[in-house]
């Protein structure tokens, strides 16, 4: 494991929940209280709203990803602003974890709002792992494929946000399967966003869900998407709303 806790340091945060980001709940919560991982596999799961992808982003700008995606310790990585959470949040780095700071923060940020553009540029450029077939002779998720078999390999920290979106089942088997090899083969941490069961079934994975109560370990089979897609798969009519 690289990354066992995160906390907000910075007081004005703390003091004030009336500004974005901390009329989140979730995120108060961490302001608040932080957040432990205990596993090397993390799955962030709550509606939409709930904080997931705005956590996600304050981790990667606090380890040294690029905020718009992409493999990290590149030369040429986004000096933007930071965030008002990736400004305040700290990393607690176990010993492993020590080792992956500045150009040596390795891994991965698979961004769902940029990871089209970001794939296609870095495909269409020739970046070494994002694959040999340019962006306009393949479909989004084969881009996605591409990068995650090119990419997805070493010792680093790797996040995801809702990466499995433009897969099939059978692909998004492959990437969980493929994780999970990074996480058992190389000093590796995946943090997975989702509202997916199917990702949150990931063996060995701390699961943490994000709503209005903040943010909580949770059992897979306790997960309101797990109970929702249940009921669904027994019922489907009953979902939808009687047009007569």
């Amino acid at each position: 494991m690289l990354i066992d806790h995160v906390q907000v340091t910075s007081e004005n945060m703390e003091a004030d929940d009336s500004g974005w980001p901390l009329t989140v709940p979730a995120i108060r919560d961490v302001a608040k209280n932080g957040l432990t991982f205990t596993s090397d596999l993390v799955v962030l799961v709550g509606a939409n709203g709930s904080g997931k992808s705005t956590l996600l982003e304050g981790i990667a700008e606090a380890y040294g990803l690029d905020v718009r995606g992409g493999h990290g310790g590149r030369r040429y990585s986004s000096h933007l602003d930071k965030s008002p959470l990736g400004e305040a949040l700290r990393l607690h780095r176990t010993s492993d974890g020590s080792r992956f700071t500045g150009r040596n923060a390795t891994g991965f940020f698979l961004r769902a709002e940029t990871a089209h553009g970001m794939l296609a540029y870095m495909t269409d450029m020739g970046i070494s792992g994002y694959g040999d077939r340019l962006s306009w002779e393949i479909s989004h998720g084969e881009s996605y494929l591409q990068a995650i078999s090119g990419r997805f390999d070493g010792p680093g920290l790797y996040l995801l946000d809702e990466a499995e979106g433009p897969l099939s089942f059978h692909s998004t088997l492959q990437l969980l399967n493929h994780l999970r090899d990074l996480v058992t083969r190389h000093n590796a941490q995946v943090i997975y966003s989702t509202h997916s069961p199917l990702v949150a079934a990931l063996p060995g994975a701390q699961i943490l869900e994000l709503s209005e109560d903040g943010i909580h370990e949770q059992q897979w089979e306790d997960l309101d998407t797990v109970r929702l897609w249940q009921a669904f798969l027994r019922h489907p009519q009953r979902m939808f709303l009687d047009d007569q």
